[in-house]
C-alpha cells in the first residue's frame, strides 16, 4: 500500500476491489454553507483492523454517520460488500452487515444487560408481526433461543453474573464492553468503533485493546475504528487513515504516519521533527 500526504496528491490502492468489504469514493458532507468531510476516498479489505484518526472536529464521525446512514451523503459513493449503500436507512444498514458504537455510550440504561443484547438479536428474530401480537407459533420457541444466544455472548465478554443488572449500574468499562457486545449481537460484517477508550484509565485501555484484538481473531470480521487515543490506535491498527479539516491528509502504517510532518502538523500546529 502507497502512502498519501498533500504532496502526493492522489490515492491508489493496491487492493483489488473483489477483496474490499467497504470502498469510499469521493466522500462529502455538506451542511449549509460548512464541507465538513471533503473528496474523502478510503477503502477496506476484508478482515482488516483499521484505524480513522486526526484532530477534533476534523470529519471522522461524519464519515461513520454516512456510512451507517444517520447522513445522506452530498457527494460520493459508498460501497459495501460490492453493493452501493445509497440512502438507506440505519436499520437496513445494520441487516447489511455494519454495526457501530458511538462517542457516547448509547445502552438502554433502564433495561437488564441481558435485554440490551436481546435487543440486537431481535433483527435475525424467526417469527412475524402476528406471532409477537399473539404470542403464539413459533414466537415462544425463537424468544428461548435469543435468550440463550444471548445469555453465551454475555458469558464471551464477562458479563454474565451482570446479566439481570440494569445497564446503567455497570462500571463505565463494562457499558463499553456491552455496547461493543450488543453491536457484534447483529452479526455484523465490518464493525466500527468510534472512540472506545473514550473516558478510560489506562488499565481499562489495556484491556480494551485486548479485547479487540480477541473481537477481530474470534469473529473474523473486519474493524473500523475512531480514537484519539495514540496508544491503542498505534498498538492495534494494522493501516491508518488521518484526516484533517474534512480531507484525507496521509495514509500508511502506524510507523509511517508517526513521522508523517503533514500529521504532526495536523495535531501540534508545527512540524519540529516531533514524533507521535
Amino acid at each position: 500500500m502507497e502512502l498519501l500526504t498533500k504532496s502526493a496528491g492522489s490515492y491508489t490502492s493496491f487492493t483489488p476491489p473483489e477483496e474490499r468489504v467497504l470502498d469510499i469514493q469521493n466522500l462529502s458532507k455538506v451542511f449549509g454553507g460548512l464541507r465538513a468531510v471533503s473528496d474523502f476516498t478510503m477503502d477496506v479489505p476484508y478482515h482488516g483492523l483499521y484505524g480513522l484518526i486526526g484532530p477534533n472536529g476534523a470529519g471522522k464521525t461524519t464519515v461513520f454517520n454516512m456510512i451507517t446512514g444517520v447522513y445522506t451523503p452530498t457527494e460520493g459513493r459508498i460501497v459495501f460488500e460490492g453493493q452501493e449503500l445509497g440512502d438507506l436507512p440505519p436499520h437496513r444498514i445494520t441487516r447489511r452487515g455494519i454495526a457501530r458504537t458511538f462517542q457516547n455510550i448509547r445502552l438502554f440504561q433502564n433495561l437488564s444487560v441481558l435485554d440490551n443484547v436481546r435487543i440486537a438479536y431481535h433483527a435475525h428474530a424467526g417469527y412475524n408481526l402476528l406471532e409477537a401480537i399473539t404470542r403464539l407459533g413459533r414466537f415462544g420457541r425463537q424468544e428461548r433461543q435469543l435468550t440463550e444466544r444471548a445469555q453465551d455472548f454475555l458469558a464471551v465478554f464477562g458479563l454474565q453474573d451482570r446479566q439481570t443488572e440494569l445497564a446503567r449500574n455497570l462500571p463505565y468499562g463494562e457499558q463499553r464492553r456491552l455496547e461493543i457486545a450488543r453491536a457484534l449481537a447483529a452479526h455484523p460484517k465490518l464493525l466500527l468503533l468510534d472512540e472506545p477508550a473514550a473516558g478510560m484509565n489506562p488499565n481499562e485501555v489495556e484491556t480494551l485493546m485486548e479485547l479487540i484484538r480477541f473481537i477481530h481473531d474470534e469473529f473474523d470480521l473486519t474493524i473500523l475504528l475512531i480514537e484519539h487515543q495514540m496508544r491503542v490506535v498505534m498498538g492495534i491498527c494494522e493501516w491508518i487513515t488521518v484526516m484533517d479539516f474534512g480531507q484525507v491528509i496521509a495514509r500508511g502504517t502506524s510507523e509511517q504516519i508517526r513521522t508523517n510532518e503533514d500529521v504532526i502538523v495536523a495535531y501540534l500546529g508545527r512540524a519540529q521533527g516531533r514524533e507521535l
